[in-house]
């Protein structure tokens, strides 16, 4: 597939992916159209990773995006994976060229326990 032109973009946590994709399945099935290959496996990723709901996902990042040290980015990421230790939000920002202290790390990790 070749991409004339980017319209607008978005960053989507990975609930909101899976309505969207839920939305053009059914779409689709309503049409009685088939669904590609790449349309399944998009909507079997999502169901098989997504742990919460959509509104709460963003709300989550929104809450992220509050603390200092946090991009759209992590937040995202942050809101899909649901870390629950320290170690695996140091491994979400191990690309980063700093690193958070303990404090920040419980930040982050009390905001994920609170919505998970």
């Amino acid at each position: 597939m070749i991409v004339k032109n980017i319209i607008s973009e978005e960053l989507l946590t990975l609930p909101e992916v899976h309505a969207l994709l839920d939305r053009i399945r059914e779409e689709r099935e309503n049409e009685e159209k088939e669904l590609g290959y790449e349309l399944r496996k998009a909507i079997a990723h999502a169901e098989m990773f997504s742990r919460l709901d959509p509104q709460k996902s963003r709300e989550l990042a929104n809450e992220l995006m509050k603390l200092e040290k946090m991009k759209p980015e992590i937040a995202i990421r942050i809101a899909d994976i649901l870390p629950l230790s320290n170690d695996e939000i140091r491994s979400i920002y191990a690309k980063e060229r700093y690193t958070l202290a303990e404090q920040e790390l419980k930040q982050i990790l009390e905001l994920v326990l609170k919505y998970s």
